[in-house]
């Protein structure tokens, strides 16, 4: 919890009126962007780690990140097969992609399943430490998942789940998206949204031989591949823009002494395409339809500048990790 006197609170309050905040940005403006891919690689990571270990180095363009995880988390790491590194402003997040075969559900034969978990160290903010990391932890997945997964029938889902079908009914692929707050410095959702549309892009799904056999009803002998891998469409993968209402105006990537004042806030997942693929609200206070409305109007403009921002850091990360 951000503690600040009456004489902060009435700065930061004043700034948003004036469209000068604290920190020097505009109401709808983000800050600085930084982004690094394969920052797990697939192979060759040291394997003499153990479950019992909760601390390890992770190094990123030669800088040593500190990175406290629990024993299922780096379980994780050794396996991922797309990750990245996404750091906004003061806030940091390292998200994977973990892809293994599963069977589809009997009720969605035609598609594939993915699943978000979020994680936050208890380094990042003193507040998560114990019960404090469980509950946000579990507040951050779900809003993920209602942002970029749609319904429980994967309709208006904005990863295409049919596009995971090996074999409909037989073979899937399970998407295991785990993020991890490293730093909090506000904002958490829309970081990891980037985090995870960065990690996508970095993922590789492998490919598969299938040989099935003359009786319908016997499971598909599947053969994966070791060298030969798929780019994962991250096309219409959303980024998720939270308004944050302080006093009567609202502003974008809102840092946590800022977040400490707002009286609600309203998260909207948008394509590059302009479609909202979700949305959550969080806060005490009611909003009228119309500033809702004027809210989605404002995100939906706000993420084309951001997505573009964000396409621009990938394709220098991707092209520095070729050099």
């Amino acid at each position: 919890m951000v503690g600040l006197s009456e004489g902060e609170k009435h700065f930061i309050h004043g700034g948003i009126a004036q469209d000068i905040r604290t920190d020097g940005r505009r109401r709808l403006q983000f800050r600085a962007l930084s982004v690094h891919t394969g920052v797990i690689p697939q192979a060759g990571f040291r394997t003499c780690l153990v479950a019992s270990m909760c601390l390890f180095l992770l190094f990123l363009s030669g800088n040593a990140l500190r990175v406290y995880v629990s024993s299922d988390w780096w379980l994780l790491v050794l396996q991922a097969n797309g990750s990245a590194h996404v750091r906004l402003g003061a806030t940091e997040i390292i998200a994977s992609v973990k892809a293994e075969l599963g069977k589809p559900s009997i009720l969605h034969p035609d598609k594939g399943k993915v699943s978000i978990f979020v994680d936050c160290s208890p380094t990042a903010e003193p507040m998560f430490e114990g019960r404090g990391s469980e509950e946000l932890s579990a507040e951050l997945s779900v809003a993920l998942q209602r942002c970029l997964l749609g319904g429980k029938s994967g309709a208006g889902a904005a990863i295409d789940l049919s596009s995971l079908i090996v074999v409909e009914g037989k073979v899937c692929w399970d998407l295991y998206i785990d993020g991890l707050v490293v730093s909090s410095d506000g904002n958490l959702l829309d970081a990891l949204s980037a985090a995870i549309k960065v990690a996508l892009s970095d993922t590789g799904i492998p490919k598969v031989n299938v040989s099935l056999s003359a009786a319908s009803d016997e499971e598909p002998e599947v053969d994966v591949s070791d060298e030969e891998f798929l780019q994962f469409d991250t096309s219409s993968v959303p980024v998720i823009i939270t308004l944050t209402k302080v006093g009567r105006h609202y502003i974008v990537d809102a840092t946590s002494e800022e977040e400490s004042q707002m009286s609600s806030a309203v998260s909207v997942s948008v394509n590059r395409h302009g479609q909202i693929c979700g949305l959550t609200k969080r806060g005490g206070a009611g909003l009228d339809p119309s500033v809702i409305l004027d809210m989605i109007s404002v995100a939906k403009h706000v993420s084309q500048q951001f997505i573009s921002l964000l396409d621009s850091e990938i394709a220098a990360a991707e092209a520095e990790a070729e050099e």
